[in-house]
């Protein structure tokens, strides 16, 4: 699609749902909100920040002085371990069970003024070593039904603190778009016989159209049916259900990856680049998940520089999501940038045009 072709729908099968592309509205002058980059000059440690070593967090609870990742539960959880007794129901429509589970933080850095593409090689392989460990012990729990492992990255997502980390939410139900999706890869593996993300991967390694990097586990890429303007797609070659299945040597290519994307990302506009960050993985309620295929989403919002951002409001609330930048010419901008991040490259990278 060019900047002059038709709208278009596209269909997302993991999602079973369409997204609107319309291209032509990519050239339409901006007059709204225009967000200042926030300043991401910050000091190695910082004695006033609940997740750095040695810190009192808001909770009472002191930090230790941790060398590498850290993982503890968090002061203001969304679950708690005992949910109360159930009660029959009120009425069909006024239904709300229980609901258990476990909620952590888990900081990946005792640097306070380094964000995941930053971190070295090694530093996000034990972050990820970690996200497995965690899945594997909160999922073998009898009252867990899924693992979430995500990050939200930067005060435009809503990040209430700008030392690096995520969360995890380990649940007794499944969460909403988990089970969407995990109805999708069901329903594919019934109805064609394989998995739909290996079959998606090795059409999208095949077209080359919308890779934005890869190596020999796993693949960044932009999907077909992409919401957000920069959204990427990171998928594993072979059919891995879950963290807990990587082969040897996986982890560190997972690490990779991750660490190149989000090189990139910070690169297209020479800022940290805001986005949410999440593994879709097997549910953990001990049924087997042959369908299953890890995978995770980068959902960021930066449109067309580091001051402007793409809202879903009005439309994409009420209706369908719709996007203008053709997931083609996502990854086009992703892959035409380097993957040395800008505040090591000397001299220093121009800026993408908006």
């Amino acid at each position: 699609m060019s900047h002059t072709s038709g709208a278009q729908r596209r269909y997302n099968p993991l999602l079973d749902e369409w997204v609107l592309v319309s291209p032509a509205r990519e050239q339409r002058p901006w007059q709204g909100q225009v967000s200042p980059p926030a300043d991401t000059r910050r000091p190695a440690h910082d004695p006033d920040c609940y997740l750095c070593p040695g810190a009192t967090r808001a909770s009472g609870e002191r930090n230790p002085n941790y060398a590498g990742v850290f993982v503890f539960d968090n002061d203001f959880p969304a679950l708690m371990p005992e949910a109360r007794e159930p009660q029959a129901p009120i009425h069909p429509l006024l239904q709300g069970p229980p609901e258990a589970g476990v909620c952590r933080v888990i900081c990946f850095s005792p640097r306070h003024d380094l964000s995941l593409p930053r971190l070295s090689p090694s530093a996000v392989e034990a972050v990820v070593g970690a996200w497995t460990e965690e899945y594997r012990s909160l999922g073998a729990r009898s009252n867990i039904g899924a693992v979430m492992i995500f990050e939200n990255c930067g005060a435009m997502m809503g990040c209430s603190n700008p030392h690096p980390h995520g969360q995890i939410w380990a649940s007794q139900s499944v969460p909403n778009v988990v089970a969407r999706e995990q109805q999708g890869l069901a329903e594919y593996r019934r109805a064609h016989g394989e998995c739909l993300l290996c079959a998606y991967a090795q059409l999208e390694s095949a077209r080359r159209e919308r890779i934005v990097c890869e190596n020999d586990g796993f693949l960044a890429l932009v999907p077909y049916w992409a919401v957000w303007p920069f959204e990427t797609l990171v998928v594993s070659r072979a059919h891995r259900a879950s963290l807990a299945e990587l082969a040897p040597g996986e982890p560190a290519q997972l690490a990779d990856i991750l660490r190149r994307v989000t090189i990139r990302y910070d690169n297209l506009f020479q800022t940290s680049f805001p986005y949410s960050f999440g593994l879709h993985q097997a549910m953990t309620h001990g049924a087997a998940h042959p369908e299953a295929h890890l995978h995770a989403h980068f959902l960021p919002p930066l449109l067309r520089s580091a001051s402007i951002r793409k809202f879903l409001v009005g439309y994409e609330l009420l209706a369908t999501p719709q996007r203008d930048l053709t997931a083609e010419t996502a990854a086009e901008r992703l892959r035409a940038v380097s993957e040395r991040h800008y505040s090591e490259a000397e001299p220093p990278l121009a800026p993408a045009r908006h």
